[in-house]
């Protein structure tokens, strides 16, 4: 366990100095505060608040891209709709960030069969010249081939990575392949490809390319790359096993401007007793371009914001501050959850848990720790408030969300609550990314079990907070 002490924050409620080794009281949760999470359980299934969330920004508000007029209207939209909800506190903090737009993007096969080719650039990607790119393509079955080629074996050519993604529950294939878009580029650079296609890092076999964030790597030539639909990289695969050289023309369009600044977004339930601790409930507010962002990270803003809603309605308010973040900025980079740490480190040590929706609005079925193994049954009333959502008690090494992670490295403590992805990746950071796409009583039943968390760590007696690592 690593606790990294910050000021006198460190002595807050709950801690006990012994020898110079924080310790924390143990957790513990009274049949009160158990038989609230099961109203809670109740009231959220019956509720259709966190569909409604989703369907108003992805109507009212739509794409969200970081930087742009959409995320500017997301930023107000996120603070009206808190505020209208009945927040006790709800503010905004500002996030510099990199500005990049996509402007438009073509391919077609040249030769030996000339067709149209779907593509969108990805993010970060330079332009190519106006009048496009054109050259012969070599492929690569994976990112490890393309990185083993030879030096200058790819000058004047296109590379193409065509490694493929499956599909998984928890979505663990995403991070297997998830390299090959963010750093392809740069091997094919080494080597000296002129341009970079890869395969769309999604599960789907529709006609829409996934488009998500690369790098570029200091020293070397930034060379345009675009992501190919599935059944478009099975076209160009099959013209390739023809044995004859397959000529593409690439035309990419984006720019990169002066920084700018979006805004995360923040609203509170003031705790009645010990309002000093808090309790995070995060998702992410921006979106890709492509689509609506419904599922990622509409869903997500829907399920925290509706859960800590539920718990602002009930009798009596929790004993300490639950605290929705939306954090700005997440898809270029996990931006806004790094803002985030830096303006509130101070007060990190009083974040006695965290946990982040982003991803999707599936079902819940599984509840991940993070716990020294000794501590684990401390988990027992999270599990069993769960149990009736068809939630189990799973693992113990949480990562919490993608924008908690900086927090989760100086010992704020998290807990996963993982979600259904078997489908999240057929239109995740695709034009396919829309409202239909919502189950509304999945999203219910997530929404339920994000409340009962956020109810339990809020109310409970004692700390988990030795429990981060």
């Amino acid at each position: 366990m690593r606790f990294v002490r910050m000021g006198r924050a460190v002595l807050a409620a709950g801690w006990l100095c012994l020898g110079g080794t924080a310790v924390a009281e143990p957790f513990r949760v009274d049949d009160r505060a158990m038989a609230t999470a099961a109203l809670l359980r109740a009231t959220a299934l019956d509720s259709r608040l966190s569909f409604q969330i989703v369907e108003s920004v992805t109507t009212e508000v739509g794409p969200r891209l970081a930087g742009s007029p959409g995320d500017v209207r997301a930023v107000a939209w996120a603070e009206a709709k808190l505020k209208s909800l009945g927040f006790d506190t709800v503010w905004t903090e500002p996030v510099p960030i990199p500005a990049w737009e996509r402007g438009e993007g073509t391919a077609e096969i040249l030769t030996p069969f000339p067709q149209p080719l779907t593509i969108t650039a990805l993010g970060n990607s330079v332009a190519t010249p106006p009048m496009g790119i054109e050259a012969e393509v070599v492929a690569f079955p994976t990112l490890e081939a393309l990185a083993a080629a030879p030096a200058d074996s790819l000058k004047g050519r296109i590379a193409y990575v065509g490694q493929r993604m499956w599909r998984t529950q928890d979505g663990s294939a995403y991070g297997a392949v998830v390299p090959m878009r963010s750093g392809a580029a740069a091997e094919a650079a080494k080597r000296g490809a002129v341009a970079t296609l890869i395969r769309s890092v999604g599960t789907d076999t529709h006609r829409f390319p996934h488009t998500g964030m690369m790098r570029y790597e200091a020293g070397l030539p930034q060379i345009p790359v675009a992501a190919l639909s599935n059944p478009d990289a099975d076209l160009l695969e099959r013209q390739l096993r023809h044995g004859k050289p397959v000529t593409v023309r690439l035309r990419l369009s984006p720019t990169t401007g002066p920084e700018r600044q979006s805004r995360t977004v923040i609203a509170e339930i003031r705790g009645r007793e010990r309002p000093e601790e808090i309790v995070l409930l995060g998702a992410h507010l921006d979106s890709w371009d492509l689509g609506t962002g419904a599922i990622d990270d509409g869903a997500g803003i829907g399920i925290v914001t509706a859960a800590a809603t539920l718990i602002r309605d009930l009798p009596q308010r929790p004993r300490r501050t639950i605290r929705v973040v939306l954090f700005a900025a997440e898809e270029i980079g996990l931006v806004g959850g790094r803002a985030y740490a830096m303006a509130h480190r101070a007060e990190l040590p009083n974040h006695v848990l965290a946990t982040e929706a982003d991803f999707g609005g599936g079902r819940v079925w599984r509840l991940e720790t993070r716990l020294p193994e000794a501590r684990r049954p401390e988990a027992k009333p999270f599990a069993t408030a769960l149990l009736p959502l068809g939630i189990a008690l799973d693992g113990n090494e949480a990562h919490g969300g993608p924008d908690l992670g900086p927090m989760r490295a100086v010992g704020v403590p998290v807990l996963t609550l993982a979600q259904d992805g078997s489908d999240y990746f057929d239109v995740h950071h695709t034009a396919d990314d829309t409202l239909d796409k919502i189950d509304p009583a999945a999203l219910a039943q997530a929404t339920a079990a994000y409340a009962i968390i956020a109810w339990l760590a809020a109310e409970g007696e004692g700390d988990l907070r030795s429990g981060a690592e």
